[in-house]
């Protein structure tokens, strides 16, 4: 706070005449005419309350204003603890699995790993009428394994391999029901023409999780140890720097896998992997969860009729 001034003191002297050399003392005034006097006295106290108070506020004799009180910092609430489930949690969840998102041109190796946008929109739009929010792999072994509460009819929304349309096409669409997706990447299509790093990153804002599909989309049931540990082991290290994500899920390119195959994943520190059998997913097989293709026929009805066939 600035210095105050000091004031000179402002008293009255009882033994002075009055301005105007009547002779009459301050006292003989005071009582004749007390409410004049009065009237003065408190206009001297008036500008000793106003000097004081610019003394505080001005500049002069002051290296600078006295700034104003800080506001207390609101206080945040901490978000509430996750809900536990009390009794069984282990539910099976269906995952989707869409590829490209688009109208396959002419000649396409495999024109039904296309879905049209209109197709997806109508398909999300299906689920959210009948009550089924997107969830995460991650959300789904925590419920799993630690108990904590998904939506009442959860169902994970996956993308292999990384293309562009998971960006424009496929992230707007979830957005529109606040939902997540999950990125299963190949390193190697992190790339202009595909998905750039940048992208990724605002998937990963808007919630998506990121999960591993080898560097090269390699058959990983024709690799020896040392490609096995590069494709599955070092695409996970290689998305962790890129990222900074956990990417505790893998992608079996194809859906080709054995033994060899799965012992990497576990050894890579994956917690579990998809493949592409059809079905639900089970705790009960966390390195070899079922999945629930759509293809480019499918519409809104035959997606439809896929989900009340595996779901009921």
């Amino acid at each position: 706070m600035a210095p105050m001034r000091v004031l000179r003191s402002t008293t009255l002297d009882y033994g002075t005449e009055t301005p105007g050399g009547s002779g009459q003392s301050d006292r003989e005034a005071f009582v004749k005419h007390p409410f004049a006097t009065l009237a003065v006295l408190l206009a001297v106290c008036g500008a000793i309350a106003a000097a004081v108070t610019l003394a505080g506020s001005s500049g002069h004799g002051s290296r600078g204003a006295a700034s104003p009180a800080p506001k207390p910092a609101k206080r945040v609430a901490p978000p509430p603890p996750p809900t536990v489930v009390h009794g069984p949690h282990d539910s099976a969840v269906p995952i989707l699995m869409y590829h490209v998102l688009g109208v396959p041109p002419a000649g396409a190796p495999y024109p039904d790993l296309y879905v049209k946008p209109s197709d997806l929109a109508g398909q999300m739009q299906w689920l959210a009428q009948r009550g089924y929010h997107a969830v995460t792999l991650g959300q789904v072994f925590r419920y799993w394994h630690s108990g904590i509460a998904l939506p009442a009819k959860p169902i994970v929304v996956s993308f292999d391999d990384g293309y562009l349309s998971d960006y424009t096409v496929a992230m707007p669409t979830l957005r529109r029901h606040g939902w997540p997706g999950v990125l299963s990447l190949i390193v190697d299509n992190v790339r202009p023409g595909d998905l750039t790093a940048l992208q990724v990153r605002r998937l990963i804002a808007a919630g998506w999780e990121i999960d591993s599909h080898t560097i090269t989309h390699a058959d990983v049931t024709t690799l020896d140890q040392a490609g096995l540990q590069r494709e599955i082991g070092q695409a996970r290290t290689d998305l962790q720097r890129m990222f900074h994500q956990p990417v505790d899920f893998f992608c079996y390119p194809a859906g080709q896998y054995d033994a060899a195959a799965i012992a990497e994943v576990q050894a890579a520190g994956y917690l579990g992997a998809t493949t592409v059998n059809p079905g639900l997913a089970r705790p009960s097989d966390p390195f070899t969860l079922n999945r629930i293709r759509i293809d480019y026929g499918d519409g809104v009805g035959g997606f439809a009729a896929k989900m009340r066939r595996y779901t009921g």
